[in-house]
């Protein structure tokens, strides 16, 4: 029998996967499963970067490029940085990796030693501290409230701080809860991170995201200090549709991203060629279709706040978002409640319950280290999220009629 690695064996199984098979199975059995589940947009890639893939191709651009990147793209990646940041960096400052989530990966690779720790605020996207923990860090996590729209303070940040504090990763727009940090708010960040020479890993995959009129702001444009503390990590998944397509890109220190380079080199090599040369017609094309995304998200966003407006009655609330396309549903007030024979307890059992009862999929909160929520996600039609909530509020109105003295206590009659 081989013996597994200390490393591999502690990356904690998916929380979700009970859930997934769950929900194939019943989709595969012929079954209308509504999936509020998915992290990715649900329109096609634009045809104009489909198109450059099939010419990159017809050309022979099939064989391999440079390891940290195919030259054009870098040099494209920095154009976008000084468009929409107003930051400046140079080709050899940038690492092309297979994902968003390698991106991270290699950072944390270049950075984190053994028994250091990251500092990472909750809720947080899945994926950081089991990356954090492959590598022999510790994650540290800073649990942000709803009254604060789950943003982190500096005050946090400064108490979470000791000698052994090697990185902090920063996420806004966040999955899972949406929040998006002001400009003021990350310079009071920024300003701790600054006074403690703090690694920052700032995961701005959903840049582009934004509601509200409100504007993305980069913790790497701060300063000149904080832009040389900062890896900055982006991507194409989610601004372009193009999740599957598996290209991310990060921006550091020259010695940084030289380090990163080598690594990726001996670990990948090049992020596929065709790819690449997708991702280059993407940054350098028509950006209108990105647009129209955008603006269809934020109409969806609209529309799904305005119905859980309605549901607060029952038992459910919520975190306005301002980035992303998830909201974060507080269902706790359910918890102690019996359907059936199964009593909820947790988020966990919140959704497997809701996908047993109902057929809609989502993801349990605790999955992202907050258990008092399910995260939904907007990534659906507007006809699916509409029949979606309703099923979501007749499987809580059960749980109220079947439980009417545990939990959640309806709110007394108006008067008439």
């Amino acid at each position: 029998m081989i013996k597994l690695t200390k490393r591999v064996s502690n990356i904690a199984p998916s929380m979700t996967l009970a859930m997934s098979a769950k929900s194939a199975e019943m989709k595969a059995a012929g079954e209308k499963v509504i999936n509020f589940g998915v992290g990715e947009p649900d329109f096609n890639t634009p045809e104009n970067i489909i198109q450059a893939a099939k010419d990159a191709m017809d050309k022979g651009y099939t064989k391999y490029v440079a390891a940290a990147g195919l030259p054009a793209l870098k040099k494209a990646v920095c154009e976008k940085f000084k468009r929409d940041n107003n930051l400046d960096y140079k080709p050899s400052q940038i690492v092309i990796s297979n994902g968003g989530k390698h991106a991270i990966l290699n950072a944390v690779a270049a950075v984190v030693e053994e028994g250091d720790e990251v500092i990472i605020p909750s809720p947080y996207w899945l994926t950081y501290p089991e990356v954090v923990r492959f590598f022999g860090g510790v994650p540290k996590y800073v649990e942000t409230s709803r009254e604060n729209d789950f943003k982190m303070t500096a005050e946090q940040l400064e108490a979470a701080i000791t000698p052994k504090t090697a990185m902090l990763i920063f996420n806004s727009p966040c999955n899972p809860t949406g929040a998006v940090y002001s400009e003021e708010e990350i310079k009071a960040i920024a300003a701790v991170c600054e006074k403690h020479e703090l690694c920052v890993l700032s995961d701005e995959m959903y840049e582009k995201l934004v509601y509200d009129g409100l504007k993305h702001y980069s913790i790497a444009e701060v300063s000149p200090k904080m832009k040389e503390l900062t890896i900055l990590v982006n991507g194409v998944s989610k601004s372009y549709a193009m999740t599957g397509w598996r290209l991310g890109y990060l921006a550091a220190a020259e010695h940084v991203a030289k380090a990163i380079g080598s690594f990726q080199s001996h670990a990948t090599s090049n992020v596929n060629t065709i790819t690449q040369y997708a991702a280059l017609a993407a940054l350098e094309g028509d950006q209108q279709p990105m647009a129209d995304m955008v603006k269809a998200f934020a109409a969806r966003r609209v529309k799904m706040m305005d119905i859980l407006d309605g549901y607060k009655q029952f038992g459910l609330d919520y975190v306005k978002p301002e980035g992303a396309f998830y909201v974060m549903l507080v269902c706790d007030k359910f918890y102690g409640k019996s359907l059936g024979d199964k009593k909820i307890e947790g988020s966990m059992d919140f959704a497997m319950e809701l996908l047993a009862a109902q057929k809609v999929a989502a993801t349990p909160g605790i999955c992202f280290g907050d258990d008092s929520c399910i995260r939904l996600s907007y990534a659906l039609s507007v006809e699916e999220m509409e029949e979606g909530l309703e099923r979501i509020k007749a499987f809580c109105l059960s749980l109220n009629k079947k439980n009417p003295n545990r939990g959640y206590a309806a709110p007394p009659a108006k008067p008439r």
